[in-house]
């Protein structure tokens, strides 16, 4: 089977055990949103040609926020409202495909978001080989079967068992004529697509899944994944980044992506944000990946004038390229003028805007030189920051 192939993300349920209010997928695992990962995971693979993915009538702008900063070029589609059970989500998510006619799709809950390119290579064979198929791990307890009274009525033959996971894969023609089908019988229980792919009469095979792909549904499971994805990271790496700009005419700074205004402005190629370009510089510097200059020339004109959120996001962005996380950024201002205390929370909630952590994870620090040296004479602003990332020791 050659053609398309396409991936829907199911994320319109609720994960009311998961608690914490918000839907569970928009809660953070190692400070990002869990549905991050998961649809990084397809977005990435280069035999995925689509990704639609399939979100709650009323989270809209939960999505938006938690994948706003993401690389998603023309791979992603724009979400779709689910329905009121998983069932109905997929078909909706399979509607939303059909005009596209992929040959095959993955069918993936973004509540399991640590599943690895490996496994969605084995699921696209999978598919082209048999049509239907799915991920399952062999069962490694004794399995007894019981009555309504709690009285063991068989030992099963774990052998023959299997934990089945997702990304479920199959022709796409096939998954959705038999989600249409259910849905017109007004059928609509169904645990999971192969179980209705079985029901229409589809044959569907097994192949290796991964102990790793975790369904994470619980507070306890929020805590396993955070300390099983931090053990995982276990190559932790700190830089340093310093960046210095002379004051000039003008009405404002920006620092730490804040438009301040001050008595006079700075002279710089880019809007001269000395606490973004230090930030930029101590992320690429823990990431042994070059300085803000290699990255972006001065003598490039593209550069003239921009904003430095962009600089910042993709030093984040080269973080998670390498499947890491960033653990706390820290800045220290050194000036007379302006004040910084007063934008200091501002500063702090834009910094992990762009970075795409949590506030609580940046720091602003700031100083005076005690009149001493350029800055005391108020003739420039100074930055000196340092970053603190998490990487896979694989990287």
């Amino acid at each position: 089977m050659t053609g398309l192939v396409a991936a829907v993300i199911v994320a319109g349920g609720r994960g009311e055990r998961a608690g914490g209010g918000a839907p569970k997928q928009y809660r953070n695992i190692a400070g990002e949103p869990m549905i991050r990962p998961t649809l990084r995971a397809f977005l990435q693979h280069a035999g995925i040609g689509l990704v639609q993915p399939v979100i709650g009538n009323a989270d809209a702008e939960a999505f938006r926020a938690a994948t706003a900063d993401m690389k998603t070029d023309m791979k992603t589609l724009a979400p779709v409202p689910g329905g009121a059970t998983r069932q109905a989500s997929v078909r909706a998510g399979l509607e939303a495909l059909a005009a596209r006619s992929p040959a095959l799709v993955l069918i993936h809950d973004a509540a399991r978001p640590f599943l690895t390119s490996d496994l969605i290579d084995r699921a696209i064979a999978a598919g082209k080989a048999t049509g239907a198929a799915v991920p399952g791990i062999a069962v490694a307890d004794t399995v007894k079967q019981i009555d309504a009274a709690s009285m063991v009525t068989e030992t099963l033959d774990r052998n023959l068992l299997r934990i089945v996971q997702t990304p479920q894969v199959f022709g796409f023609d096939l998954i959705l004529q038999a989600h249409r089908r259910a849905a017109a019988a007004g059928l609509d229980s169904f645990t999971d697509d192969a179980a209705l792919a079985e029901w229409a009469g589809q044959r569907v095979s097994v192949f290796e899944g991964e102990s790793g792909n975790v369904k994470v549904t619980t507070n306890e499971d929020f805590a396993r994944a955070e300390l099983a994805h931090l053990a995982v990271l276990g190559d932790v790496r700190t830089g340093n980044g310093f960046d210095v700009h002379a004051f000039a005419d003008g009405d404002h700074v920006m620092l730490g992506g804040v438009r301040i205004p001050h008595s006079h402005g700075v002279t710089g190629h880019s809007d001269a944000d000395v606490a973004l370009h230090a930030l930029v510089d101590a992320i690429l510097g823990a990431l042994a990946d070059g300085d803000i200059g290699s990255h972006f020339p001065p003598s490039d004109q593209q550069w003239k004038g921009a904003s430095s959120d962009r600089f910042l996001a993709f030093a984040c962005e080269r973080v998670r390229a390498r499947k890491g996380i960033i653990a706390n950024l820290d800045v220290t201002v050194v000036c007379e003028a302006p004040r910084v205390s007063p934008h200091r929370d501002a500063m702090r909630a834009r910094i992990a805007e762009i970075a795409g952590i949590a506030a609580d994870r940046v720091a602003i620090k700031a100083t005076t030189s005690e009149k001493m040296g350029f800055t005391g004479r108020s003739e420039g602003i100074v930055a000196i920051a340092t970053a603190t990332i998490r990487l896979p020791w694989s990287t």
